[in-house]
């Protein structure tokens, strides 16, 4: 299986500009990548970086895998892998550090022709596909559009319902899931950063704390 984590290395996390710096967002989205790549290594397979920009050698040594770069939209860069890959190819998103090699074991072994752990708001986090004429449109809803796109090709459709999958990084209120559930690197950003929970009303949520 030819494992793709999407990775935009420009400008990543501009959501996370309330709560972080520019520097700051780009540090902790190559922490998130390292974490999800790592958790990809720990399956017994290979992650393939598909890269907005080039990396640099001193990114790269914290992150396993491979870098392809392709300055090209998410749904384009994705389906030039689908068509040129013989065989089944997995899609997991770069800002899901909340993944284990269980949780991706699970996606991985999954059983369909194509498989979709969808993200909140009807995002779609991770795809497996087997199916050859299968292509992603990640605009919008992407998670219905994937369901129609299935029917139209006559390829089956499964759902991985799971809470690691499904939390995808992108607003504030988001990283408290990364300091409480997350990977080693991604909490160890927010660390350097910062910042530290802070309880009220019976919630916790993430602060500065200095």
């Amino acid at each position: 299986m030819h494992v793709v984590v999407p990775f935009a290395g420009e400008t990543p996390k501009s959501r996370l500009a309330p709560a972080l710096e520019s520097t700051e967002r780009r540090e902790f989205a190559r922490a998130m990548l390292a974490d999800v790549c790592t958790a990809i290594q720990e399956t017994g397979r290979e992650p393939t970086i598909l890269s907005t920009e080039p990396l640099s050698a001193s990114v790269l040594e914290s992150i396993p895998g491979t870098v392809e770069v392709d300055d090209q939209s998410l749904s384009v860069a994705v389906n030039a892998i689908l068509e040129s890959t013989d065989g089944p190819v997995a899609v997991v998103m770069a800002d899901l550090p909340l993944v284990t090699p269980a949780v991706l074991k699970r996606l991985f072994d999954a059983v369909g022709d194509v498989i979709v752990a969808p993200g909140r708001g009807g995002g779609t986090n991770a795809l497996v596909v087997r199916h050859p004429e299968f292509r992603t449109d990640y605009h919008g809803a992407s998670y219905l559009d994937h369901q129609k796109i299935a029917r139209e090709v006559g390829a089956t459709l499964e759902t991985i319902d799971s809470f690691r999958l499904s939390t995808d990084i992108d607003e504030p209120d988001d990283l408290v899931e990364v300091w409480l559930h997350g990977g080693e690197r991604s909490r160890t950003a927010l660390e350097q950063f910062g910042f530290g929970l802070e309880t009220t009303a019976g919630r916790v949520r993430l602060v500065r704390t200095d």
